[in-house]
C-alpha cells in the first residue's frame, strides 16, 4: 500500500526483538495506519523469534504468562458461545493463525470440524500434540467451504491485505460468518502510551485498524459488517506490556488503572482496546 500521499501519524520501536524504529502514516480515507517500511518475507520471520511472543508458547514461567493463560481460558469460552451464537448447525471451521491450536481444540470438542493454519512450526507442533489438523496455505482449500473463518489478532499481521480479504470472501460458505479480532489505534490506552502502547507491535502488524477501516475494506469484497464487539482483557493486557515498554518493568496497579479507565471510557465513544468484528456475506 503506498504511503506516498499518507500523513505521518507516529514514530514507534520494536521494543521486543530488534529495538529499530519504524513509522506509522495515517490513510485518511480508510482511518487507518500504515507500518513503514514494512519487512520483506524472507526477513519477517526474525521479528517473530522472541521468548516473550507469548501466542506462540503454552508456557507458564511467570505471573504474567499464568495470568495470561487464565484470562485465556475465559476467552477460548466466549469465542466458543460467539460461533455457536452465528451458526447453529456446527459445520466446518477455519482458523488462521491457529497458534498453539487452543481455540480449534475447545471447538473440536464442541463437534466443530476443524482445520487451522500456522506460520509458526514452533506454535504449529504444539497444536499439532492437540490433535489439531493444518494446511499449509489458503491455496489447498476448496471455494465455500467454510462455515465459519476465525482471524484472533492475525489480520494485522498479514502482508498482502487486499489478497487476505478477497481470500476470506472465496472461502466463506454464502450463509456463513467471518470472525476477525484486532486491536483499535482508537482506544484511550492507545493514546495514552503513544509510541510505547504494546499493540502496534511493529514491525509485525502491518496495519492498524479502526471500525471505518474494517467495514469499508470488507464492503469492498461484497461482505457487511454486521457486530462490533469489545475484547474488554485486551486493555489491561496491553496496558501491562506498554508499562514494561515505557518504563522498564511491568506495573500492574498502573496497568490495571490505564486499563480501566480505556474500558470505561469505551463505554460511552466505543472505542475499545480490540475489537471482535462479525462479519457476512452481502
Amino acid at each position: 500500500m503506498n504511503i506516498s500521499n499518507k500523513k505521518h501519524f507516529l514514530t514507534v520501536k520494536d521494543h521486543s526483538v530488534s529495538k529499530e524504529t519504524f513509522e506509522l502514516y495515517h490513510d485518511a480515507d480508510l482511518d487507518m495506519l500504515i507500518t513503514s517500511p514494512q519487512p520483506s518475507l524472507d526477513n519477517l520471520g526474525k521479528y517473530y523469534e522472541s521468548e516473550d511472543y507469548i501466542s506462540h508458547t503454552d508456557s507458564r514461567r511467570s505471573l504474567f504468562e499464568k495470568a495470561y493463560h487464565f484470562v485465556k481460558n475465559i476467552a477460548l469460552k466466549n469465542k466458543l458461545q460467539l460461533i455457536n451464537s452465528e451458526q447453529v448447525s456446527k459445520g466446518r471451521l477455519l482458523d488462521i493463525g491457529a497458534g498453539t491450536g487452543d481455540f480449534l481444540t475447545v471447538a473440536k470438542e464442541n463437534s466443530w470440524e476443524t482445520v487451522g493454519i500456522e506460520p509458526s512450526e514452533r506454535a504449529k507442533a504444539i497444536a499439532v500434540s492437540k490433535g489439531i489438523s493444518f494446511v499449509e496455505s489458503t491455496n489447498e482449500l476448496a471455494d465455500a467451504s467454510f462455515d465459519v473463518i476465525s482471524m484472533w489478532h492475525v489480520l494485522e499481521h498479514v502482508p498482502d491485505l487486499d489478497y487476505q480479504i478477497k481470500e476470506l470472501k472465496r472461502l466463506l460458505k454464502p450463509t456463513g460468518t467471518l470472525i476477525v479480532a484486532v486491536p483499535n489505534f482508537k482506544s484511550f490506552d492507545a493514546k495514552h502510551y503513544g509510541a510505547f502502547w504494546a499493540a502496534y507491535d511493529v514491525p509485525i502488524h502491518f496495519w492498524h485498524f479502526s471500525k471505518k477501516a474494517i467495514k469499508v475494506l470488507f464492503e469492498k469484497e461484497n461482505m457487511k459488517l454486521e457486530k462490533v464487539l469489545p475484547m474488554k482483557f485486551d486493555s489491561f493486557y496491553v496496558s501491562l506490556l506498554s508499562e514494561k515498554y515505557k518504563n522498564g518493568k511491568m506495573n500492574f496497579i498502573s496497568a490495571f488503572l490505564v486499563g480501566l479507565k480505556s474500558n470505561l471510557k469505551a463505554k460511552q465513544n466505543f472505542e475499545y482496546s480490540s475489537h471482535i468484528y462479525v462479519l457476512k456475506q452481502s
